[in-house]
């Protein structure tokens, strides 16, 4: 049996592009509906393939609750104006966005609020 070349790279294309798109997908989160949630953030990672917001927030009662935040990529927000310190631990911030289906503290970021109720350009979130 003759493995042709045109086959291997049509099959070596369909997995790559069927992984990229089950990456980029929203299946896990529902956007139906947004909501918003504001607290301390306790870490920013400003890496690849997603730049990622940690926070406690403190419900109603006082309990805390550690809540993350999933952004684009740092390249699209450093198109924004975005740095690795743009946002740091300390900082009081409100995220808001699509949380996930199974109802986990996992939001995927539409909009970020400084404590000052300054927006801070996501370009559109994802």
């Amino acid at each position: 049996m003759r493995i042709r070349p045109a086959a291997v790279l049509i099959l070596a294309l369909s997995v790559v592009s069927a992984a990229t798109f089950a990456h980029h997908g929203t299946a896990n989160y529902n956007t139906d509906t947004q909501v918003s949630v504001k607290g301390t953030v306790t870490d920013f990672q400003f890496n690849n393939p997603h730049v990622l917001i940690f926070m406690q927030v403190k419900d109603e009662s006082g309990k805390t609750t550690d809540w993350q935040g999933e952004l684009t990529s740092p390249n699209h927000l450093a198109r924004a104006g975005w740095k690795k310190d743009t946002i740091r631990s300390g900082d009081v911030i409100t995220i808001s966005g699509y949380t996930t289906k199974s109802g986990t503290h996992e939001i995927w970021i539409q909009k970020v609020i400084a404590a000052d109720g300054t927006p801070i350009d996501t370009s559109g979130g994802n």
